[in-house]
């Protein structure tokens, strides 16, 4: 039975009548209820109900602020009332409104969860508790929304929509007691995914465009998992894939091909196609271990040697990463204070001409002199620094110095020599590359011409089109552009025609074997071809014996760098050396180091 009171005026439920759920085996008690309610300014919206069986499916149904119950029903009472009420999980305060309920029994039932008593009739009484009961319930529901908003920021990414690396661990623990209760064992593999060289979308497109793709990375993260594992942001570009119950090696390995494999199609952005790759890492937890949060630094360990190895791959963790993972955290933490603590330096290898044996230029060298462990080599510690983004800092200090050290070398009257300074990837994708060699030269006071950029193969084929236009911008700047480790890429014909460059470097690896290998002379070879006929400058790496020398001048190379010239040295000892090439006269201004 439905009964509405007169709109006099509002009340705590807002404009909407107040849904009042009335457990009363008398109709006209309710009627008169609602009545009376009514003249005392309640909106309301009265329904009886007299049973469990009733109360329930009324409680199925939206819209009810309060309930009140009479205590004694036939068949039916106040506490069964009570019962159902938090059976069915709503949040209703509970009035009980009766004249046969002693104060005892009252008291008695508050302390089971009633919300308070009030006897029937009492209006002046029951109005202000019913006031006081929706204000409680509208607290609470602020209240829950607002913790819901708090578990929403502490356990999901707010970019992603993804579960975040709390919620992985705490569901972890949560599965964990649910297999210690059972007694059985825990199976469950995570999947660390990391996108490769993702920092170049960042440093082409902007940060708000690396926001859409990691959205559609999230996207497609979900299609390939479907419904076998639990997706979530763990950071930055990295993702995990929690997966129950899988403890075998082919199974893993068969899910983490998929997740390669879903890489291979593009994302799109503003209509351009961008392929990406991932590095994935894979652990997971065996018989007899139980400690589920090792998995994710596992896994994470993993995912970093897939890095080191160039990506686009998949590494499945075991326990001698650790030692290697340790000693790397150390070095990392050392090598950002390197600097400061004047622990790098650059030594410098000459490039001769191969016609006279004279010094053309010198490559400047990045190297670290560890307080602890003594000289560590640049294999060792670049990798580092390419990962952690340290080797920009390191890049951009290492050409400060090198500008420097050739301004002196032309104040001592070496007016032609130039120094070379490598250009790793992530330096060559920073925009602000361009400005940070514009101070170097500024600050140094060297002309352009006395610096030269050398930039791998690889790192220009990484992004083609970009490359072209900032290889321009250098050579606008009237800098000199170096392609290091040439044939080792992938480049074609038809970019190196657009790469504005001035020198091509064979890559130590033909010259090496030069003269016991055909088909490494037939490359070195073609490789000096291509570049005549592109009017570009040829310098051979490595060259350490008089017979490689021989067999490349006659091929048509133009410079030399290797041992059989010089090994790197620090400045003062290159300087030396060119002091006494001036001071002793030497034809052609031969340098021996």
């Amino acid at each position: 039975m439905n009964l509405n009171g007169q709109v006099v005026g509002r009340d705590s439920a807002g404009d909407r009548d107040i849904g009042i759920l009335v457990v009363d085996d008398s109709e006209d008690d309710v009627f008169l209820l609602g009545r009376a309610l009514a003249k005392w300014g309640m909106k309301v919206r009265c329904e009886r109900v007299d049973n469990a069986s009733a109360m329930r499916a009324a409680l199925c149904a939206p819209g009810w602020d309060i309930v009140i119950s009479d205590h004694r029903m036939p068949g039916f009472d106040s506490a069964g009332a009570l019962q159902v009420l938090k059976e069915s999980g709503c949040d209703l305060p509970f009035v009980i409104y009766s004249g046969v309920i002693t104060d005892q029994q009252a008291f008695s039932s508050m302390l089971d969860g009633v919300s308070d008593y009030v006897p029937k009739g009492n209006f002046a009484r029951l109005v202000p508790v019913i006031t006081r009961e929706l204000r409680g319930a509208a607290a609470r529901r602020v209240a829950r929304e607002a913790g819901s908003q708090i578990q929403a920021l502490a356990y999901f990414d707010a970019l992603c929509k993804l579960p975040n690396r709390q919620l992985i661990c705490a569901r972890l623990a949560e599965w964990a007691r649910e297999a210690s209760t059972r007694q059985v064992p825990l199976k469950a593999a995570i999947f660390h995914v990391d996108l490769d060289r993702f920092q170049r979308i960042n440093s082409s497109f902007g940060y708000e465009a690396g926001n859409v793709l990691l959205r559609q990375v999230a996207k497609r993260l979900l299609e390939s998992s479907e419904s076998h594992g639990l997706v979530a942001r763990l950071g930055g570009d990295a993702f995990g894939i929690l997966v129950p119950g899988v403890c075998e090696h082919g199974a893993a390995e068969v899910f983490a091909r998929w997740l390669i494999r879903a890489f291979e199609l593009p994302f799109v952005l503003d209509r351009i196609e961008l392929f990406l790759s991932v590095s994935v890492g894979v652990a997971w937890l065996r018989e007899g271990e139980d400690d589920v949060f090792s998995l994710l630094t596992h896994a994470e360990t993993a995912m970093s040697a897939v890095k080191q190895e160039g990506g686009n791959a998949y590494r499945f963790f075991d326990a001698d990463m650790l030692s290697g993972s340790a000693e790397r955290i150390a070095l990392e933490s050392d090598l950002r204070f390197a600097i400061e603590r004047n622990e790098l330096w650059v030594a410098y290898q000459p490039c001769v001409e191969g016609s006279d044996g004279r010094v053309v230029s010198a490559e400047a060298l990045l190297r670290w002199r560890h307080p602890r462990l003594g000289p560590i080599g640049p294999d060792r510690f670049i990798p580092i620094a390419d990962e952690n983004g340290m080797i920009i800092e390191l890049g951009e200090w290492v050409m400060r110095e090198a500008c420097r050290e050739c301004r002196r070398w032309r104040d001592m009257g070496w007016r032609d020599m130039f120094v070379s300074v490598n250009v790793s990837a992530v330096q060559f994708a920073q925009p602000r590359l361009i400005e940070s060699v514009r101070r170097a030269l500024e600050d140094a006071g060297l002309e352009p011409g006395g610096l030269q950029l050398e930039i791998t193969e690889s790192s220009l084929m990484q992004d083609a089109e970009t490359a072209v236009a900032m290889l321009r911008a250098f050579k606008n700047m009237g800098l000199r552009v170096a392609i290091d480790d040439f044939g080792t890429g992938y480049s074609s014909l038809a970019y190196l025609k657009r790469f504005p460059v001035d020198v091509i470097k064979v890559d130590q690896s033909f010259v090496r074997d030069l003269c016991d290998d055909e088909e490494n002379a037939a490359i070195v070879r073609a490789i000096i071809v291509l570049a005549r006929s592109m009017r570009l400058h040829v310098i051979a790496e490595g060259v350490e014996s008089s017979s490689q020398v021989d067999a490349l001048l006659t091929d048509g190379c133009d410079c030399f760098q290797g041992y059989l010239f010089g090994r790197p040295v620090a400045a003062a000892d290159f300087r030396a050396a060119l002091e006494a090439a001036v001071e002793g006269g030497a034809a052609g201004r031969e340098v021996v180091l």
